[in-house]
């Protein structure tokens, strides 16, 4: 397996300009922050974004940073995700050390602080149905009204909120609100909900508790409980950080992080919605949550994507207030980019053809050197064998090729990558008309180091040896959906009717030259001609390899886009 690439460093931004005059006038001595992620579904690429900001920074300052699950709605949450997510920050190359949390570690003390906050009068129990209290909020244009329940005493409020907590009530029958200001312009400021009720068992906590807090109350007490100096987080919790604030300025004995908001990862020719992803998971258009066509770090993962490529990504994207929307060949870019310069070059037929070379000594091997990766000459030669039957690719033969078509025809004369130049002689079809071989003669002086090595034809080709290569199923990966984005949809229609009937192509009976026969996953090759690819991890087995490709040798995205619209 080639190293893996020299690690780049994020670029600063805005986040560093506040760190450093966090630092310079000694709010902060340190800088500690955290990966927050809800157990409910894998990680995707966007995911990866704040991972990489969040752990870098830590770094870049010489703190630290937190990994820390967010599972405070026990309805989604399970072990699975939580071991997925901890394999894919690992894989990305962040340590979080000893500082794994979890949220509902802190049930108890969340609660506690609740009781603290209805004592002090800043919070009540409401019996308002959920539609009652959305209409009460009102709109920011005017002031909503003041719940019913909102004037209760303390008393009746502490024995109602331990009422909730031993189960007396049902699910929906009453919540603890904060009591904040129902004119606020700012919605979330409107008595907003801090626990609900929830009779369901907790994947770490069991049936331990049946009230739940809700992410607006329990998120800013992790970071204070955690010391977090900076909670980095996407734009859409900037209208949140008011209340963020609120409740930690109820609380004057903790620390008090310092919330900043970055633009989210939007990236063209998918989605990034959990609840999207997990609709074509549950209902069955991709294969799981690491089908390679997805966004998800596992889906990148198994389709041969390096944790350098992406964090080379999310370096080169940058960190900003403005939302923007990246295209997905700008993420092909980076991959392919790494990966020139660092995948083995192997030779692979994807659609085979027989090609017998007539006057080649029927018992005969020979085994031609070649480079391994011409950009790196370090990675060294190999030896592939050569021999009388080869398969190429169907589509480097035509019998009666279009002008400028420069493969093999009849009559026509090729150059076998490392090996010679051959004239195709005669085609052999079958009942079906269809060609099952295709009969040439070679120049024995062509070869390298031959009298006449340095003879030119118009193309070169790839090939494998029939007798020692073997079969393996490739697939060809390609964009899960046709439009930049599938969620604007049209009138009727949903995000599903975008899918790209092409996503995926399966070849069987490709042919690959025998080196590749005992690679393991996690290893990336270039095959000639077709692209870069890499053994898949789920499907493989020693009987049967399967391969993924990762990216096309260029962008292909455009032609393919034509020619679906062409029918």
């Amino acid at each position: 397996m080639s190293p893996e690439p020299v690690r780049e460093t994020m670029p600063d931004n805005f986040i560093d300009d506040i760190i450093r005059k966090d630092l310079e006038t000694g709010w902060c001595t340190t800088v500690h922050t955290r990966f927050p992620p809800e157990p409910n579904g894998y990680l995707h690429i966007g995911h990866a974004k704040s991972i990489v900001l969040n752990f870098s920074l830590a770094e870049k300052y010489g703190g630290t940073c937190n990994l820390r699950f967010d599972d405070t709605n026990p309805e989604k949450e399970t072990e699975e995700y939580v071991r997925a997510i901890m394999e894919d920050v690992r894989w990305l190359g962040f340590d979080w050390g000893d500082r794994l949390y979890f949220a509902s570690d802190y049930f108890d003390r969340m609660y506690e602080l609740a009781v603290r906050l209805i004592k002090e009068g800043k919070a009540y129990v409401d019996h308002s149905t959920p539609e009652e209290i959305s209409r009460m909020r009102g709109v920011p244009t005017e002031p909503g009204i003041p719940s019913p329940y909102r004037d209760r005493s303390v008393e009746e409020n502490l024995e109602l909120f331990e009422k909730m907590r031993r189960g007396e009530f049902e699910e929906g029958e009453c919540v603890l609100r904060a009591k904040i200001d129902m004119s606020s312009p700012n919605m979330h400021l409107r008595d907003p909900v801090m626990y609900r009720i929830r009779k369901v068992s907790h994947y770490r906590q069991g049936d331990r508790w049946c009230i739940y807090p809700t992410y607006d109350w329990a998120h800013g007490l992790e970071d204070a409980f955690e010391g977090i100096t900076h909670s980095i987080c996407t734009l859409e919790f900037e209208v949140h950080r008011p209340l963020y604030d609120w409740f930690l300025d109820q609380i004057p004995d903790l620390p008090h992080p310092k919330q900043i908001e970055f633009a989210r990862l939007n990236l063209t020719h998918t989605v990034m919605s959990k609840r999207l992803l997990t609709q074509l998971v549950q209902e069955g258009h991709v294969d799981g949550w690491d089908d390679p066509r997805l966004p998800t770090i596992a889906g990148l993962r198994r389709r041969g994507f390096t944790p350098s490529s992406i964090r080379t990504f999310c370096y080169r994207i940058g960190v900003s207030k403005v939302e923007s929307v990246v295209d997905m060949a700008f993420l092909e870019a980076v991959i392919r980019e790494e990966l020139n310069k660092t995948a083995p070059r192997r030779m692979a037929v994807l659609e085979p053809v027989k090609l017998v070379i007539t006057n080649y000594p029927e018992d005969q091997v020979e085994w031609l050197e070649a480079e391994n990766n011409p950009e790196d000459p370090s990675a060294g030669t190999r030896l592939i064998p050569f021999c009388r039957e080869l398969y190429i690719e169907r589509e480097d033969f035509m019998e009666d090729p279009p002008p400028k078509y420069y493969r093999l025809a009849p009559g026509r004369e090729v150059r076998l990558k490392h090996a010679y130049i051959i004239r195709c002689e005669e085609v052999v079809k079958d009942e079906a008309g269809n060609i099952v071989e295709i009969r040439c003669t070679y120049d024995p002086e062509t070869r390298s180091g031959g009298r006449r090595s340095d003879r030119k034809v118009k193309a070169t080709l790839h090939w494998v040896s029939a007798r020692h290569g073997f079969r393996a199923q490739v697939r060809l990966y390609d964009r899960l959906f046709t439009k930049e984005d599938p969620t604007d949809v049209e009138e009727g229609k949903t995000f599903l009717d975008y899918i790209n009937p092409d996503s995926l192509v399966i070849l069987e009976d490709a042919v690959l030259e025998p080196s590749l026969e005992h690679v393991e996953a996690g290893e990336n090759y270039q095959f000639l001609r077709k692209g870069y690819f890499c053994l898949d991890s789920k499907y493989s087995t020693p009987e049967r390899l399967v391969f993924n490709r990762t990216v096309t040798l260029k962008d292909e995205w455009e032609r393919i886009k034509r020619r679906m619209e062409q029918g």
